[in-house]
């Protein structure tokens, strides 16, 4: 055989092993292809090919073994039980960009699935490289090394403290500083996940001056950078005063109330989130935001938009609301109580409406007034409607319950009390009754409208247990009235009265 035949042989191998990592890598971007491919044994038939001497084969396979990996997690295992990650973070502190972005792209696809496998790419010792790719030239290497850092932090604190422990915070802090819209989003993101955890994991992503980079992006044009950094920022206030503070002291304020209005529902959703963040740790702070128009703000915000989008808004007025009677009004004045009424009628998620009965019942705790507030907007039928029925959820019948009891304890407005006498259960009903006790006694004019309403007439109706606390209030309530009035109103009394007719004797003339 010729040298010429020898090396149209190599040529035609070199060629047919192109093409089947070129063919494996594009099957393997359609669902439906996957089992086939896995059923072949594909994963076994790539491993060598991440070793080839030709660069492009080499990348093209670690694209294949990323894309099947990324599918689901059973091939994400086979990945880590075929001891191709060894190879791949050899490879990755050696190969070119190219090379590199794809050995990454495998390492986030294994790691995303669980926190066992990402376990497995810490084992592996890829953080370390992972890391050091984040000072590469090329932002696409530091991209997808980010990218991936990020899918290994966002599962738990250890391996959030494993990438710490790597030098990444600093590196990621300096990415979100590039020129590259890419890079920052994923950088923000991986710090975002590192900071979720725990206050200590949050305190070293601050420690490396990462809120006023952060904070200058929140009015970037880019929308979904303005998501990463608002939900990094989110994820730092979270978890303590002192952090909630420095994230405030970055002058956040006003100019994170513009991403309410912002055309991406996510950016509505995260400024929010970051809002209830900040606001729920003390008075403070809630009045901070009172002060920037922040409750005005976000109850637009809530009237604009629909299903979980409103979550964060809803809690965030509950948190505002719950600090202070002063608060609890700043809500009310801004006309926070109709909104959060919407919301509880149109919903239709359990959770959504269960925010909504809990922020109500923060808003009307504090006094008559405040009670008065929530009662008008026709709340109560409805809370106590939620509370009955048998489809809403545990979580959604004990917080409308609570809401409910808290609202009652306060509410001396009785025209919004007087429907729950028809429909309350016995738990509830004393705490209706129970306000109809304190105010009656006191109010002559009310007295006369319980008569006329017909709410007399169902007090009577009540069968409560002798020496109950229920009978004690409807026993106040009847020493209102004359006996006769009492007798008047209580069931049976026409039969009585008919009876006596029966057995009355005319005085003939």
């Amino acid at each position: 055989m010729s040298q010429r035949q020898v090396l149209q042989v190599f040529e035609q191998y070199q060629r047919a092993r192109t093409q089947f990592v070129q063919t494996v890598a594009e099957l393997a971007t359609r669902p439906q292809n996957i089992e086939t491919l896995q059923n072949a044994g594909v994963m076994s038939l790539l491993r060598p090919l991440l070793l080839d001497v030709v660069p492009n084969i080499q990348q093209t396979s670690a694209l294949a073994l990323g894309r099947l990996a990324n599918y689901n997690d059973d091939l994400a295992e086979a990945v880590v039980k075929g001891d191709i990650l060894p190879q791949l973070v050899y490879s990755l502190a050696e190969q070119n960009r190219f090379y590199k972005k794809a050995a990454a792209f495998v390492l986030r696809a294994v790691a995303k699935h669980s926190p066992q496998l990402a376990q497995s790419i810490v084992d592996c010792g890829a953080v370390d490289t992972l890391v050091i790719c984040l000072e590469d030239f090329d932002p696409g290497v530091k991209e997808a090394a980010a990218w991936a850092l990020g899918c290994i932090a966002r599962h738990n604190a250890e391996l959030s403290q494993a990438v710490v422990d790597a030098g990444a915070v600093p590196l990621l802090v300096l990415c979100i500083q590039e020129p590259e819209i890419a890079l920052k989003r994923i950088a923000a993101s991986a710090l975002s996940d590192l900071s979720k955890h725990s206050p200590e994991l949050a305190q070293t992503v601050v420690d490396a001056g990462a809120i006023a980079h952060l904070a200058q992006m929140i009015l970037n044009p880019d929308a979904k950078l303005k998501r990463q950094v608002l939900s990094a920022l989110s994820q730092i206030a979270k978890h303590s005063v002192d952090l909630a503070e420095m994230v405030v002291e970055a002058e956040i304020f006003p100019v994170v109330l513009t991403c309410l209005k912002d055309p991406d529902e996510y950016v509505k959703k995260n400024s929010a989130t970051l809002i209830r963040e900040i606001a729920r740790h003390t008075p403070e702070l809630s009045q901070l935001i009172v002060n920037a128009g922040g409750v005005a703000a976000v109850i637009d915000c809530i009237g604009n938009c629909n299903g979980n989008v409103r979550l964060p808004g809803i809690m965030m007025l509950g948190y505002v609301a719950a600090h202070s009677e002063n608060l609890a009004m700043a809500v009310i004045i801004s006309k926070g109580v109709p909104q959060l009424a919407i919301c509880l009628s149109e919903e239709a998620e359990d959770h959504i409406k269960a925010a909504a009965a809990w922020s109500l019942g923060q808003i009307g705790r504090h006094t008559p007034e405040h009670a008065r507030a929530v009662a008008v907007a026709n709340v109560l039928p409805k809370l106590l409607s939620l509370y009955m029925e048998t489809e809403s959820s545990e979580d959604l019948q004990v917080k409308a319950k609570k809401a409910l009891k808290n609202i009652l304890q306060k509410c001396t407005h009785l025209p919004a009390l007087e429907p729950l006498l028809r429909d309350a259960p016995p738990n509830i009903l004393k705490h209706v009754v129970g306000q109809f006790s304190k105010v009656l006694p006191h109010d002559s004019k009310a007295r006369r409208l319980f008569v006329t309403s017909g709410g007399l007439k169902k007090i009577q109706e009540i069968s409560a247990d002798p020496g109950s606390p229920l009978q004690e209030y409807i026993n106040t309530i009847n020493n209102c009235y004359p006996e006769e009035i009492v007798r008047y109103y209580s069931p049976g009394y026409s039969q009585t009265l008919l009876e006596r007719v029966d057995h009355y004797q005319p005085v003939l003339s």
